[in-house]
């Protein structure tokens, strides 16, 4: 069950109430630089994102706004910080939604209440934002992995547990960043402005999950959930999707953003696909292909991945298969929308559960994505399938015939190969 929150607008875009759980993120480009800002929020857009922030460190990023929103379809926040006058400009311009750090703010509550009140007369949203990092959070990392040793007056010897102090930090971390969201959502109320969202965010995942917790269960305000600085497109995919998992799961969380050090849009799809897994959306493709093992009797890595970058950019919920072997294979492919399983050189492709056809290693990139696009709304299917001919082969083939065995015969062949049999090993010096 989702938690029952009070619902909020960021432009068009409904959040908590029961609202869908919205996925977002955010442009890299100076945004004083609109030609490219907005040429970056069309690539995300592309990729299924329903909202967009923007950095806004001076005034000329601020000044921007408006020439960047004309030219886009999904509401647009500016993320502020330190200077107040900045977010007042943001909300001239026609942002649809500000977000702050209250704690950060030149002036205070006083900086805290003209952005309100400016907020309010537009009708636009706020994230109030707490992160772990703003709250001037105890540096004992090293500390902490050390075990110290000390004597008690018996002579005996008490040895710390590094895990019980680091959990201890947590749970004394994350009860200031509640205790901090509170007080700032404390401001808004007493200003009778409700339109906000909060986020508690921080690079460590069990103190994120911790603050959430807490901050859910007293109050009903929407969260933004997010794993701040969660790093590169694995570690921050995988911190990303434990912490979400953690709260998506208990009902909590509202709108998410996966943080990545990467493109913007790369960041949609492992958002989507996080949502997918725990059937809280069906929005864009289920893709489902084989691990890799010794059964494997054709170019899977190869195929599988040309195939779903060529299907990032589809929305419609499908769910598409490509199978590598006769254990899992067969009955993966026959679950899917549509379903590719090959070995030894060629493939059948099923759709829907039923048998199309029978096509060679080297037609398996045309055949599976000219199936997908007979099923997709016309717009999708010509990102998905240009036509006949026009993708060509993706893999040269890979069988225990063809494979690796056959490169190994290959070495053994040629005359230094054959001179080297029989002499022995060289000795490891001792």
């Amino acid at each position: 069950m989702r938690r029952t929150t009070r619902q909020i607008h960021v432009g068009n875009v409904l959040i908590g109430g029961g609202a869908p759980i919205t996925v977002q993120s955010m442009t890299t480009m100076y945004t004083r630089d609109v030609a490219a800002t907005v040429a970056q929020i069309h690539r995300l857009e592309e990729v299924g994102c329903e909202l967009v922030r923007v950095a806004v460190p001076e005034e000329e990023d601020a000044r921007a706004i408006a020439a960047i929103q004309r030219q886009i379809a999904i509401p647009l926040i500016a993320d502020i910080h330190y200077d107040p006058k900045l977010a007042l400009i943001a909300i001239e311009e026609g942002i649809d939604a500000v977000r702050i750090n209250p704690g950060n703010l030149l002036g205070g509550h006083d900086a805290f209440v003209k952005i309100v009140e400016a907020a309010k007369r537009a009708d636009i949203a706020m994230r109030i934002g707490v992160n772990s990092g703003s709250l001037d959070a105890l540096e004992r990392g090293p500390a902490m992995r050390k075990v110290s040793v000390q004597r008690l007056d018996d002579g005996t010897f008490l040895k710390s547990d590094p895990a019980e102090e680091r959990r201890r930090e947590r749970e004394e971390l994350s009860a200031r960043m509640v205790a901090k969201a509170l007080e700032y959502c404390g401001w808004a109320d007493d200003l009778s402005f409700t339109n906000y969202k909060v986020s508690l965010k921080s690079s460590n995942v069990l103190t994120a999950v911790a603050a959430y917790r807490a901050f859910a269960a007293q109050s009903d305000v929407p969260l933004h959930l997010g794993i701040t600085e969660a790093g590169t497109l694995v570690t921050g995919a995988v911190k990303s999707a434990v912490g979400f998992a953690l709260l998506l799961a208990d009902g909590i969380g509202d709108t998410i953003r996966v943080s990545l050090t990467a493109e913007p849009e790369e960041e949609i799809p492992v958002a989507f696909e996080i949502l997918r897994s725990l059937d809280l959306r069906q929005r864009g493709v289920t893709f489902v292909s084989c691990p890799s093992c010794g059964r494997v009797e054709i170019d899977v890595l190869k195929i599988a991945n040309e195939v779903e970058k060529r299907l990032t950019k589809v929305q419609t919920p499908i769910q598409v298969a490509v199978m590598g072997c006769v254990v899992n294979g067969p009955g993966e492919s026959r679950d899917a929308d549509i379903g590719l399983s090959g070995g030894r050189g060629k493939g059948v492709i099923y759709k829907k559960g039923q048998y199309l056809r029978t096509v060679p290693e080297g037609e398996f990139l045309d055949a599976v994505l000219k199936e997908v696009a007979a099923i997709l709304p016309e717009h999708e299917a010509k990102l998905v399938y240009p036509g006949d001919g026009q993708l060509g082969p993706v893999s040269a083939g890979r069988t225990r015939k063809t494979g690796i065995g056959a490169e190994l015969k290959q070495v053994e062949a040629t005359p230094t190969a054959k001179a080297a049999r029989g002499k022995p090993l060289p000795m490891a010096p001792r």
